[in-house]
């Protein structure tokens, strides 16, 4: 008896990595799975069903029911054939895991709109264009499970990434949102940010990383003690279980809630709420905020990228105090 038994899952982005080992488990736990994946690059460019077909036929040949899918999740078509082939197919939808993306990195002032929109429209919108097909479907059967996929990237932030960052940020909100608003109908919806090496992450230039890692957001890893950092994992199919567990009944009130999963390290995020504050009756006064701003709220917080040394700054040194 595995803990999906009898569960029908459809998983994004899972002819690779992340997405494959996540449709692997499922399958062997019980479910049977729609494959998706279009076989794209990693900018979202070119068609391949090789990777989504492949999968599906290690999933046969393993014993476990699986059928490919080779539609866009940027398109709203694409999320509601999917849901329609789980439902054509196996004759319900019960679990939506929300993996596919694509990697757009440029430095904001390099950007291009087609950039943005493209990255925007495969992870943001992506996630919409499935959520709402399947949850007319689970709001139905009072029944589901949805699973979402964000990132160190847009909870922490990371250089060159402003259009990743800003989708997987919104995915955190949507998360949430989404969360009250099918919670009463028996449906869980939860994140993923996971920490893994895949073609994605290869794809990351040195150059990056260097930047990424002076500004101390170099990803979910360095928020781990060093001690632990050192025994941390980097297999895409180590997030395949909690995947697996927020998908089973046991995770029945878990609900709204974003988990950095990276190897054998699972960790929850704090929401975003206030964590300091200050206050005074009546309107602050410039030289109040100057003292309540530096000295309260933000003391002992690092600026997570400083200027330059050769880059003037007004106010820089003036009463000694340090932008770093």
């Amino acid at each position: 008896m595995g803990v999906l038994d009898g569960k029908v899952a459809v998983v994004t982005g899972s002819g690779r990595g992340i997405g494959r080992g996540i449709a692997m488990l499922y399958a062997a736990e019980g479910a049977k799975v729609i494959v998706n994946d279009p076989g794209v690059a990693v900018d979202g460019s070119g068609h391949d069903e090789g990777p989504a077909a492949q999968v599906v036929n290690e999933i046969k040949e393993a014993g476990g029911e699986a059928s490919a899918n080779f539609d866009s999740v940027a398109k709203f078509s694409g999320g509601e054939n999917m849901v329609k082939q789980a439902v054509d197919t196996y004759g319900r939808i019960d679990i939506v895991v929300n993996v596919a993306g694509i990697l757009r990195d440029r430095m904001v002032f390099n950007m291009t709109h087609q950039e943005w929109d493209d990255v925007i429209a495969v992870h943001l919108k992506g996630h919409y264009n499935t959520i709402k097909p399947a949850s007319v479907l689970m709001r139905q059967q009072r029944y589901g499970r949805i699973i979402n996929f964000s990132s160190s990237s847009g909870l922490i932030g990371n250089t060159g990434q402003v259009n990743y960052g800003a989708a997987k940020a919104g995915i955190g909100g949507l998360t949430r949102g989404v969360a009250r608003d099918l919670g009463r109908y028996g449906i869980t919806v939860n994140s993923i940010s996971p920490g893994a090496a895949t073609r994605m992450t290869a794809t990351v230039p040195d150059a990056a990383r260097d930047l990424r890692a002076q500004a101390g957001v170099s990803g979910a890893a360095s928020n781990a003690p060093v001690q632990e950092s050192a025994f941390l994992r980097r297999d895409p199919d180590d997030v395949a279980p909690m995947a697996a567990f927020l998908a089973s009944d046991d995770a029945w009130n878990i609900n709204g809630q974003i988990f950095y999963v990276n190897g054998s390290r699972v960790g929850l995020t704090n929401h975003p709420v206030p964590e300091d504050g200050v206050f005074k009756p009546g309107l602050w006064t410039m030289p109040e905020l100057d003292d309540a701003v530096h000295n309260v709220l933000l003391k002992d917080k690092k600026n997570p990228a400083p200027p330059r040394e050769d880059v003037e700054v007004p106010g820089r040194d003036v009463d000694a105090k340090s932008l770093a």
